[in-house]
């Protein structure tokens, strides 16, 4: 009982210092005293040479301590990239072919649409129970999403072992369950890179394994198709990706749980527990003019990933041709963002990259109204291709932002609600774009030109809201807390560096 109601009393604190750093800027002074002056936030002593380690220590209060980053780490990192390409591959695994696994399944190419808006729906139906569960360590997401993985797989699978026509609803159920899988590996890797690693690779981390997931996407685009040329092909495609995915989800039982010792100052911040959490996230105007455009565009992106067949077919273009396209969107994405995320690393410009990037991604959905009716390859690739390299630049830079916004709230909370909210909006932009297709006598037919105005508009309204980051008189409140907790505390040590 004593216990518990020191547990709720430093909760209690831990809020109000929040309150205090929002309010008047004064919430250092507490942070350097309880650092200071409580035995629970003190790192253990070690000699140099010991463990795995391979960081910077420090020298406190006359006792040689370290922060310290460990080798194990990049298993563990590995992993993540692997489940959250695969839990994305298994997204994408009918909509590059919907009109043969249509066909294969007995059903309209619409209900094929509805196993993609059921999968976005799953992850906001469990993602209060994924905050929770991340919120004990990375580990047990890890864990949690790997059994998911696996069930819904082959649940899917047994509904398509046989080449003549597969079931539906097998389909849907497995599906659905590996939708439940993916909160608690695509909002992971602020948690796990808060947990693992320092300042000067916190957002590398992120955007590696954050955008593994649209990469697995890619995978979907390109190789599917490949391996379906006829309605038959379906189960066989559906058992190799099957075993594909329990592969790459086995080994996320092995996973460290966390590093012997915190990787820095940071790291071993007591974080706000859930409900403090929501309430601050709540009141806080800056995390939602980052929290929206976030959802939306995550939403448009997965509404066009699982459409873009639909959106260029009736302009001529062949399945194979579509399916570049959407490899292009992520591929050129990847690229740009490994060239930004190591910079961002050492400049810390989230807003001015936060800023620059919004308004090339609106101005892209713009552009894209009329690229699929130039029925020429060359101006949807070149317009995907900047769409990609922005959103996926603004991914990372986003959700660390969010973080440095709000820290000390564990980070699992910001990039839970962000990509939640992307979930919700990818579903419901799909059934909006359901709606808006053309009749069959329409000019092409089917055509989808009015989903696509439909995204320019959306994407464009939103645009000025992170631009008014830092404006009337709140510039204050855009600090960067959790850098500032590691640069405070390390000003106040000498630091060696361990190379065991």
């Amino acid at each position: 009982m004593r216990a518990q109601e020191e547990k709720q009393g430093r909760h209690k604190r831990l809020f109000e210092s929040f309150s205090i750093m929002n309010n008047d800027g004064v919430g250092g002074r507490f942070w350097r005293k309880q650092k200071l002056g409580s035995r629970d936030f003190s790192l253990q002593e070690r000699r140099e040479g010991e463990g795995d380690g391979d960081g910077d220590g420090s020298i406190h209060q006359g006792a040689s301590t370290e922060y310290r980053t460990y080798k194990r780490r990049w298993f563990g990192l590995a992993q993540l990239t692997l489940m959250n390409i695969i839990v994305s591959w298994d997204w994408m695994t009918f909509a590059p072919v919907s009109s043969h696994a249509a066909t294969y399944y007995d059903v309209k190419t619409s209900t094929i649409n509805w196993i993609s808006t059921a999968f976005f729906l799953a992850f906001v139906a469990v993602f209060p129970i994924s905050i929770a569960i991340l919120h004990r360590g990375p580990k047990l997401a890890f864990m949690t999403a790997a059994v998911l993985i696996l069930i819904g797989n082959w649940i899917r699978y047994a509904g398509s072992t046989k080449a003549s026509g597969g079931n539906i609803a097998y389909a849907m159920a497995g599906e659905i369950i590996i939708g439940f899988a993916q909160p608690f590996i695509l909002a992971a890797p602020t948690r796990y890179s808060d947990l693992w690693f320092t300042n000067r690779g916190r957002v590398a981390a992120t955007a590696l394994t954050s955008l593994a997931n649209p990469f697995g996407a890619a995978f979907g685009q390109l190789i599917t198709p490949l391996m379906v040329s006829k309605p038959g092909d379906v189960s066989n495609m559906v058992l190799y990706v099957s075993i594909i995915s329990t592969v790459c989800a086995a080994p996320a039982f092995f996973v460290p749980a966390k590093p012997p010792t915190p990787v820095g100052p940071a790291a071993e911040t007591p974080k706000l527990n859930l409900r403090d959490s929501l309430t601050v996230v709540s009141r806080s105007l800056e995390l939602w003019l980052i929290l929206i455009p976030f959802s939306i565009y995550v939403g448009f992106f997965n509404s066009l990933s699982s459409l873009l067949n639909q959106m260029m077919e009736p302009y001529g273009f062949s399945d194979d041709e579509a399916g570049i396209g959407g490899a292009v969107l992520i591929v050129v994405g990847l690229v740009a963002a490994a060239i930004s995320s190591p910079i961002l690393d050492r400049t810390k410009s989230f807003l001015l990259a936060l800023k620059v990037l919004v308004p090339i991604v609106g101005l892209s959905y713009l552009i894209f109204i009329w690229m699929p009716e130039t029925r020429s390859i060359a101006g949807p690739y070149v317009v995907l291709a900047i769409l990609g390299a922005s959103c996926f630049s603004l991914v990372p830079v986003a959700l660390e932002y969010l973080i440095e916004l709000s820290h000390p709230l564990s980070p699992e909370v910001t990039s839970t609600i962000a990509w939640a909210g992307g979930q919700l909006f990818g579903a419901i932009f799909i059934i909006v774009s359901n709606a808006l297709v053309a009749p069959k006598d329409a000019n092409p037919p089917e055509h989808m030109k009015k989903a696509l105005i439909f995204e320019a508009v959306v994407a464009l309204a939103v645009v000025p809201l992170p631009l008014c980051l830092g404006l009337f008189g709140r510039h204050d409140k855009l600090t960067l807390r959790r850098i500032r907790s590691d640069e405070e505390n390390r000003s106040r040590t000498t630091v060696a560096t361990v190379n065991p």
